[in-house]
């Protein structure tokens, strides 16, 4: 079975990051959670990153905030996909720091970037990669996908029934 890490620069972090978590938990992914600073714990992170596959992780997903060097890193150390969050930090200038920090890797160190906050949509993209070789979690992304457009269908329905059009 396959398994994502969902790591983070800080505690401060977690808020944002928890919707990573429940939606894999969702679909029914393995996780493994840490706190993983670039700046504050550089051996923590290069331990990580060299070895994350040799412990079953198939997708790192990574959050962080201001300079937000941790998804590059990682993705500068390990062979895996590594899925970068944007997080808008107390330190942060409106988030657009972090968003470039993430978003603007050099060719050759690839890291998928998902919007400022958008830890659930990194869940999303994390599962459908595993989804890509594993139908089990292939199904519950389409059962998941299914749901957001019945929502819609029942979102359209209920505002022609209040405007009686």
């Amino acid at each position: 079975m396959s398994k994502v890490a969902v790591i983070m620069g800080s505690t401060s972090d977690m808020p944002v990051m928890e919707k990573a978590i429940d939606i894999l938990q969702g679909f029914d992914i393995e996780i493994e959670v840490d706190i993983v600073s670039a700046h504050r714990t550089p051996e923590k992170l290069f331990d990580f990153s060299k070895n994350a596959h040799n412990r079953g992780i198939s997708v790192i997903i990574a959050g962080a905030g201001g300079a937000a060097h941790l998804p590059g890193m990682v993705a500068s150390l390990s062979p895996l996909p590594v899925i970068g969050v944007p997080v808008k930090s107390s330190n942060s200038i409106d988030g657009w720091d972090s968003v470039l920090s993430i978003l603007q890797m050099p060719g050759g160190v690839p890291v998928a970037t998902v919007a400022l906050n958008g830890a659930l949509n990194a869940g999303i993209l994390a599962a459908q990669i595993i989804g890509a070789s594993d139908t089990y979690v292939r199904d519950k992304v389409m059962v998941y996908k299914e749901g957001l457009k019945q929502k819609v269908i029942e979102g359209a329905k209920q505002i022609r029934l209040n405007k009686k059009l």
